[in-house]
């Protein structure tokens, strides 16, 4: 299983996008406000290179657009 955080932030409704997509089909992942708190905010900058939002992080490596995101959520939680 590979290690999978959701950064996001509440106010961004392209985060909503991809929380409201997750939530309907039952996907669960670690998510992070990123603007809970500084070292949260510092955490993706370090991560990606910026603090974008929404980010999927797989495996240490960013994945930003929330298109691309539900589509990877798509392709490997719920294809089969």
């Amino acid at each position: 299983m590979q290690d999978l955080t959701l950064y996001y932030s509440p106010a961004c409704p392209f985060c909503k996008k991809v929380t409201d997509f997750m939530e309907k089909n039952s996907i669960q992942l670690k998510l992070v406000d990123r603007d809970f708190s500084h070292k949260d905010r510092q955490a993706l900058i370090d991560i990606g290179g910026k603090p974008q939002v929404p980010c999927l992080v797989i495996d240490g490596k960013p994945m930003y657009e929330s298109d691309d995101i539900i589509s990877w959520l798509t392709a490997h939680y719920l294809a089969g």
